[in-house]
């Protein structure tokens, strides 16, 4: 009896630790993902210098993950790659940061302002947020989308809401971009939506606003 007691209580501890280190991992994946907000503010002040560091940026991670990836251990880089990988990850390239920069890339060369500023941001804040929100604390699990939640989904919209409604003062179409953004990041494309979900709100800010 004495054994099983124990059995019992302490599969719940490894539960809740088994929880704490996906967060931990996601706050890291997220905290990293967050950064590329900081894009449109760069190329309002230099555009080629955006597009030069976003380029730079895709090439010396590929270049580092790759060696990564055949055993060589490069300070710092390799231990943050390590820390941020989930366990779809393991033993794989990863590809998140490569087709984050990406759409961030894309979106700069696609789109005219403010639908690049809107598309990068619905990047960096909708699906950063909403990811780590429903990580966190979502428990309404929307069906065919693996595993997403009503509560990212919901985070998702308000911070690409806002994020338009600050860039265009357009209330009623930040709230159809909003709706739309949120539909495209609720489709379970694993880290492809990094380059779809800015390619789709860019595209349709420039019908919404016609930019």
């Amino acid at each position: 009896m004495e054994n099983i007691a124990i059995s019992r209580t302490s599969y719940p501890v490894r539960s809740i630790r088994g929880l704490s280190e996906e967060i931990r991992i996601e706050l890291l994946r997220k905290g990293i993902h967050l950064l590329i907000a900081f894009v449109p503010g760069i190329a309002a002040y230099s555009l080629q210098l955006a597009v030069f560091l976003l380029t730079s940026g895709i090439i010396t991670y590929t270049i580092l993950e790759s060696l990564r990836r055949a055993g060589v251990t490069v300070p710092v880089i390799s231990r943050i790659t390590a820390l941020a990988a989930r366990r779809r990850d393991a033993g794989k390239f990863v590809l998140g940061p490569i087709t984050l920069g990406f759409g961030a890339l894309c979106a700069l060369l696609l789109y005219p302002n403010p639908a690049a500023s809107i598309a990068i941001y619905a990047l960096a804040f909708g699906d950063g947020l909403s990811s780590l929100v429903g990580k966190s604390f979502g428990t309404i699990k929307i069906p065919f989308t693996g595993g997403k939640s009503v509560e990212g989904s919901l985070t998702c919209f308000f911070a690409v809401y806002l994020s338009s409604f600050a860039l265009t003062s357009d209330m009623a179409r930040s709230f159809a971009l909003a709706l739309i953004a949120t539909m495209v990041e609720a489709v379970p494309m694993k880290d492809m939506d990094n380059i779809l979900l800015p390619a789709i709100t860019g595209a349709a800010a420039i019908l919404l606003f016609q930019l």
